[in-house]
């Protein structure tokens, strides 16, 4: 979609203290890991992941994190309606891959069920290690059971599963996996976590893929918003999807990012 289309909200859940899953009944054909534009006019466009997907409905979880999804979250009530544009971006590469451990932390876990959902139909084996601030803060648990995957979480609190950081449990699960299988690790949420998720895929000599972020604006790789120091891909062209190998590379990743007028913010 190069130009916005209008879809009205079907569905609403609230999957956490400050997150709604918006649900659309549309097909909206996007590969894993791709993202959309979300247009609430009179306010902003900002980019948005997208959770679960099936050929009738598409669902993204929106974070109340801004004035523009702010707003989406006091003002859009079932049958109103979001514009979008997209998908756009690189995707998830699962072809070749027996194992994926999906590593999510916070608002970063809608694209890893989305992952886990096409991977499973697949038949392929996918572990999810999920870490939030507490227990209410956990995504999508119903939907992961569903899927049948094997589910490891953490949270920050000790209120539910491992006591502390989901990267911890990532490098306990390694230690028990199958090495004789095509391992792959795929992680999303805050920075300085995937920066840990990459390290610990490099000592232990694995593929790694994480899903990056960065302030857009154009959404199709014309206006540089979210070019990355110092090699200025564009995370919504060339990204969101890159290997961590990759990532390490930039002196941005986990450091800083830079706003509206492109000034660093940490």
């Amino acid at each position: 979609m190069s130009l916005p289309l209008v879809f009205k909200v079907d569905s609403i859940r609230q999957d956490s203290p400050n997150l709604k899953t918006y649900v659309f009944k549309h097909n909206i054909r996007a590969k894993s890991g791709q993202f959309l534009m979300v247009w609430l006019p009179g306010h902003d466009e900002v980019p948005m992941s997208i959770g679960w997907q099936t050929k009738e409905e598409f669902h993204v979880g929106i974070a109340d994190a801004g004035d523009c999804t702010h707003a989406i979250h006091e003002n859009i009530k079932v049958g109103d309606k979001l514009g979008f544009r997209g998908p756009y971006g690189t995707s998830f590469d699962y072809k070749d891959v027996d194992h994926l451990i999906c590593v999510g932390g916070g608002y970063g876990t809608p694209p890893m069920l989305n992952l886990a959902q096409r991977a499973t139909e697949l038949g392929k084996k996918v572990t999810v290690i999920q870490g939030a601030r507490s227990a209410d803060y956990l995504l999508y648990e119903d939907l992961f059971n569903q899927l049948g995957v094997e589910l490891l979480v953490s949270t920050d609190d000790g209120s539910k599963g491992h006591h502390g950081y989901n990267t911890d449990v990532l490098e306990e699960h390694l230690s028990k996996i199958d090495r004789s299988e095509n391992v792959c690790i795929y992680t999303c949420g805050p920075e300085v976590m995937m920066v840990k998720v990459a390290q610990i895929a490099e000592k232990n000599e694995l593929k790694c893929q994480v899903s990056l972020e960065r302030y857009m604006k154009c959404g199709f790789g014309i206006c540089g918003q979210c070019c990355m120091d110092d090699s200025g891909i564009r995370i919504c062209k060339d990204g969101p999807i890159i290997s961590g190998e990759y990532a390490l590379e930039h002196p941005e990743f986990g450091k800083y990012t830079r706003g509206q007028s492109g000034k660093v913010e940490k």
